[in-house]
């Protein structure tokens, strides 16, 4: 079985969260379309089996997240590799936030981008 997995989220921000989000997470654009009041920005890693989709209904504004607990969570067991992808997320634009959870500042960073919405970077691997 093959299973592909796409988050999509609201944006009123869509160029400047894609940039942030392929820069700080270093994903490739996959796709992006415009039609029926709706323009898609996907991003991702290529062959993997996940990737981004952030959306703006043209008219519409969403806001921000609705709580300090959305959260994208990505597992870096490479140290050095952490401490790149961390210090690559605060020049993207992300800022460093302290958890809504503590459980995620004891192996991780929490960073929060410019709707409020939340990526870990956990410094394990997934067990």
């Amino acid at each position: 079985m093959t299973v592909e997995m796409r988050v999509a989220r609201p944006t009123d921000h869509l160029d400047r969260v894609a940039e942030m989000y392929r820069k700080g997470l270093g994903f490739d654009p996959l796709g992006s379309f415009e039609g029926d009041e709706f323009e898609v920005v996907i991003l991702g890693q290529r062959g993997s089996g996940y990737h981004l989709e952030f959306t703006h209904h043209h008219g519409h504004q969403v806001g921000r997240a609705p709580t300090k607990d959305n959260l994208l969570v990505f597992y870096i067991s490479d140290e050095a590799e952490w401490i790149t992808r961390c210090e690559q997320m605060r020049r993207a634009g992300f800022v460093e936030v302290p958890s809504y959870n503590p459980y995620w500042d004891r192996q991780g960073k929490t960073f929060e981008d410019i709707d409020g919405y939340r990526v870990v970077l956990q410094n394990t691997r997934w067990e």
